[in-house]
This record gives C-alpha cells, structure tokens and sequence, in this order.
C-alpha cells in the first residue's frame, strides 16, 4: 500500500509559478506505509554493491539539445532548481523512507522524461547514489533514443518473458544513474504494466538502489500511469507552463490521488527564468 500522505497546502499553492522542477508538496503527516523490501544505502552497502559494478558503463554524449540542464548548464535556473528539488525528496526520504517515484504528467508534451531523466540525474549525484530510471512509457519511449542507446532488451523483455531486469540495466555516464529501458516494442503496453511481472521487476530491483524513478505514459489518455501508482511510494506531476490546462491538471491528480501526488513540476517557465538572470547578473563582481 503506498505511502498516505496530509498536507495543509491548499490545491492553488500547489500550482504556484515555479521554473522548470520543485517540490511543492511537504508531508504534514504519515498515516500507513506499504511493507518494504530491507534496503540500504548503496554508498554503505556490501552485499548489494557487486551486482550494481559487473553493469558495464557506457558513456553517453551529452548535447545541449539534451535538455541535461545539470551538465549542460550547470550554473543555471534549471539546475538550481533540480537541486532544490533533490533537497525537498531528500527530506521526504529521511521522514518516510520513501525509495520509489512516478514521474507523469496530465498530457503528452508536458516535458515529463525530461524531468525525468534529469532529476535522475540529480539525485544520483555523479555516482554517490544509486539511482535507476525505468522507462515504463511503453507506447512512446524516448529516453534510450534520446541518449543515442543502441537497441537492447528492457522493462518489456522482463514484463512478457521474465528475463532478469539486473541483466538489461545500462550504467551511464556521465550521468551516473542506472536506465531500465523501455525494451523491444509490444502489441499489449498496458496488459504487461498491470501484471503481476511488474511487481517482481520491482521487488527484485528495489535492494539495489536508493532511488528508483519511472516514467510512464500521461494519465489521462491512458491508464497506465494510475496502475503503476498502487506500485509505488509517490508520484511527481509534471505540467508545462502556459500550456497544461487547468482542469487536465485537476482531472490528473483526481486519477493519481491528491493523497498519492507528493509534488507538482512546472516545466518550461520563462519568468522566474527572467527573474534568475537578473539576480545572477549582480554575482559577477570585479575584481579589486
């Protein structure tokens, strides 16, 4: 049973205007949560630790068009708020020991894998952690392609034919997550996400890593991404500025929980980008 979660915050302060990824849902109160599989921190772990290193590494080539805005631009507004947003998960983490997100958003085009993967790699902290991604998006996967991945077996491979997701994992650097990619094309998406394999992908993963992220289809056209939410400790809503209407936002969160909905993520905000240059351009001093 997922993590319950209270919060005073009222549903019109939960929408304020952010830029690109913050946490705008703090927990007030733990009312259940789900039994969990023993797990410990990769940094400290021993018995958990050799599995993750036989993963070879490969290395990525990281394009400004890549929108890995921790990389690419690290002294930027997206970066610092992908910061704060590891800082706010992070304090969920030590409340609540909360291991394993969804990443969704109401529409298609709401820049949810983006989020996805960069909050991945955020809170992989180049390495320090150990942090998978699983690209559940079954009907439009785009990470593996967007990293220039060749074409290997996946979450797909593990839901229809069992294979072991350990042995499909992709280390990349230098990211210094973990990716579980989508796998070959299927003709039954939501049939497999709703079976009981993906359960066991999960309980077989979860003792390795600290974190575990999923991207999956928008919830409103499809309901995949409300049937992976029973599965997990949270979801984060990612909506795109001036573009996700109001009531999709409000019909998302109906279909995930309010309860469920740890944070929203507004993507894509032009003004406080404006705000956060003006502020920085006053942090270049001369030097006397």
């Amino acid at each position: 049973m997922p993590i319950e979660w209270k919060s005073a915050l009222s549903f019109d302060e939960k929408i304020q205007m952010i830029n690109f990824a913050q946490l705008l849902l703090k927990p007030r109160h733990m009312t259940r949560e789900r039994p969990r599989l023993p797990s410990t921190e990769a940094a400290s772990s021993t018995d958990n630790a050799p599995s993750l290193r036989q993963i070879s590494v490969e290395h990525v080539h990281v394009k400004p068009r890549s929108r890995l805005v921790l990389l690419t631009d690290p002294k930027g507004s997206g970066a610092d708020r992908l910061r704060l947003l590891r800082m706010r998960l992070r304090e969920l983490k030590d409340l609540t020991k909360l291991q394993s997100l969804l990443i969704t958003s109401p529409m298609p085009g709401d820049g949810k894998s983006t989020i996805a993967l960069n909050l991945a790699t955020a809170l992989a902290e180049r390495g320090k952690r150990s942090v998978l991604l699983i690209e559940a998006d079954l009907y439009h996967p785009s990470l593996a392609e967007g990293l220039g991945l060749e074409e290997r077996g996946g979450l797909a491979e593990c839901l229809e034919n069992q294979h072991d997701p350990m042995s499909l994992l992709r280390c990349l650097e230098p990211l210094g997550c973990y990716l579980l990619p989508a796998g070959k094309p299927v003709s039954n998406p939501t049939e497999l996400l709703e079976s009981e394999s993906f359960s066991s992908v999960m309980r077989s993963l979860s003792p390795h890593f600290d974190w575990i992220l999923i991207d999956t289809p928008p919830v409103i056209p499809l309901t995949d991404a409300v049937s992976l939410s029973r599965r997990v400790d949270g979801s984060l809503l990612v909506v795109r500025a001036d573009r996700t209407p109001r009531d999709a936002i409000d019909q998302a969160v109906s279909l995930l929980g309010p309860k469920h909905v740890l944070g929203i993520v507004l993507n894509a905000s032009d003004r406080l980008n404006k705000v956060y240059s003006k502020y920085y351009g006053y942090g270049h001093y001369d030097k006397k």
